[in-house]
């Protein structure tokens, strides 16, 4: 999950997650070879014994079908596959039988919540593509401190419920708030960290959850809370390696109307909105206060968007006051309800998207002027390939003790460490430009982290934000020292680890070490380095 803004109220001709999301990132050491073949026949066969099986409340579907042609899509087509089935499972037990299914059969399968994963193949398959559609319940309980959210819902789903049932909402992360109409990452269960407009008030969206509904990959129902310290600590960002979560319960608080505001700079106002933000950025500010920068290449220019933030009515006097005073290519300011704010942020339809994260820990001017000359430099030479290409690179500050709300997690692997989510997102249509985009994305990300190495930051061993990590990315990076304890809490759940073996897709095989699975089962290389 993140907040990806990507500042639809501006004057752009583009412009989203909860959110990456990611469900194809197995623990395991890449000690084995491709043991075992699949046929693709027999992924029918198991589609037909699921669907004799399961109970009234889920149901299976075919190709040709509107239901399965939602069931598969994603908000990239590059993240979609076309499955042999697709199931929705309506009942934590009808998840667990399906499991023990795919576990029996060797069947390769992959969980998609909202359909915002962008790395290819992380949660679609050729085999049997759960949806979690079903699961959209919304409880919420007599105190109103807590509720209760199916792991099907979208964040629109879940305001929209809300906000006309009590003036409180949840105050958890709005994934990648461009797109509305995301809530969770592609199994979403299995990965759950989170910055949000809220993040320096209330810390992650981890940090909000008070327990977690999961299906183990045996079939086991268990609430998580907790008192279950190692799995409590490995879904918080664990990703696909210790089952569905079904349900979630998570704290809320009560919301007021907010307050946001939208500038956008073109090319030649840029570098004076810049610089005034830079300095924004050197000092302390109120905790409500949020801000989003991102640095854009559309049509052959380079501009700068501003989001900015207040959880009230109106910021305090004086906030924001030079930075609403700079000459701007168009102002928008919104005030209303936390949703109204949101709806006006929009992200265009791309067939292909990448995002990649970079860690950063200050936002000096070397690293602005880094991110700038980055945008301008890919936008120009990636246009040559594709010429709707869109490039977003992003500043997500935030207040320095954002981590404190929370306690340990799989991610972020050291709390005691600020690091900012920085990202980049690069949208296009060409497929035939896809190695492009991957290359230049490696390289534009490889430039801004030397960057900010040069300017005296000590980013060697910074983790990228896990719902931006772009695929290839060495899990030691995102996890740190907490990789170790991730896989030891993995083989315990999962000791057959059938579930790693098949999480995800496959075209012809499925392999116990991922590296293999991917590269030579699915004829997608994979640049990850997963051990």
């Amino acid at each position: 999950m993140s907040r990806f803004a990507f500042l639809g109220w501006a004057l752009l001709p583009f412009l989203a997650a909860a959110t990456l999301g990611r469900s194809n990132i197995a623990l395991e050491d890449t000690t084995a070879s491709c043991p075992q073949k699949v046929l693709a026949d027999d992924y029918g066969v198991t589609c037909e014994n699921i669907a004799k099986s399961v109970s009234p409340a889920s149901q299976v579907f075919y190709p040709g079908s509107p239901e399965f042609d939602a069931d598969i899509s994603h908000w990239a087509n590059s993240s979609s596959q076309v499955s042999a089935c697709s199931v929705e499972p309506g009942t934590p037990q009808d998840v667990a039988h399906i499991l023990r299914e795919l576990a029996s059969t060797h069947t390769p399968f992959a969980v998609k919540g909202g359909g915002h994963a962008t790395n290819p193949e992380f949660s679609s398959t050729p085999g049997v593509h759960i949806s979690m559609v079903r699961f959209n319940n919304i409880i919420i309980h007599e105190d109103l401190k807590t509720v209760e959210i199916g792991a099907g819902l979208t964040w629109t789903d879940v305001y929209a419920y809300l906000v006309p049932k009590v003036s409180m909402l949840w105050e958890a992360v709005w994934v990648l708030s461009a797109w509305p109409a995301i809530l969770w990452e592609e199994t979403y269960p299995l990965h759950f960290a989170g910055y949000s407009w809220k993040t320096s008030q209330y810390g992650l969206t981890a940090d909000t959850v008070t327990e977690f509904e999961l299906v183990l990959p045996n079939g086991e129902i268990k609430v998580v809370t907790e008192a279950d310290e190692d799995l409590w600590f490995a879904l918080k960002g664990g990703f696909n390696n210790y089952g569905i979560v079904t349900k979630l319960t998570v704290k809320s608080h009560k919301q007021t109307d907010v307050w946001g505001a939208s500038l956008f700079f073109g090319e030649a106002l840029a570098d004076a909105a810049q610089a005034t933000f830079t300095k924004f950025l050197e000092q302390p500010h109120d905790h409500k206060a949020g801000q989003l920068g991102e640095f854009l290449y559309s049509n052959g220019s380079v501009s700068l968007g501003l989001t900015l933030f207040y959880d009230g009515p109106e910021p305090p006097e004086g906030l924001y006051d030079e930075l609403l005073s700079l000459p701007s290519t168009s102002k928008f300011i919104v005030k209303g309800s936390f949703t109204d704010f949101v709806s006006t942020q929009f992200f265009p339809t791309y067939e292909r998207i990448y995002f990649d994260g970079i860690p950063i820990l200050r936002y000096t001017e070397a690293i602005m002027k880094a991110l700038a000359n980055e945008t301008k430099f890919w936008g120009e030479r990636l246009s040559k390939y594709d010429e709707s290409v869109l490039l977003v690179y992003t500043l997500d500050p935030f207040e320095l003790d954002f981590f404190s709300h929370g306690g340990p997690s799989a991610f972020p692997p050291d709390r005691s460490r600020v690091v900012f989510p920085s990202g980049i997102c690069y949208g296009w249509n060409d497929k035939s430009a896809d190695q492009y985009m991957l290359d230049a994305m490696h390289r534009s990300a490889a430039s801004v982290l030397a960057a900010g190495i040069e300017d005296g930051q000590d980013l060697t061993n910074a983790a990228p934000y896990v719902n931006y990590a772009l695929f290839g990315t060495p899990l030691e990076r995102i996890y740190g020292e907490h990789l170790q304890r991730l896989r030891e809490i993995r083989q315990r759940y999962d000791p057959g680890v059938s579930w790693s073996e098949q999480a995800g897709g496959s075209s012809e095989c499925v392999c116990v070490d991922e590296a293999s699975r991917r590269s030579a089962c699915s004829g997608v290389p994979d640049h990850r380095s997963v051990l």
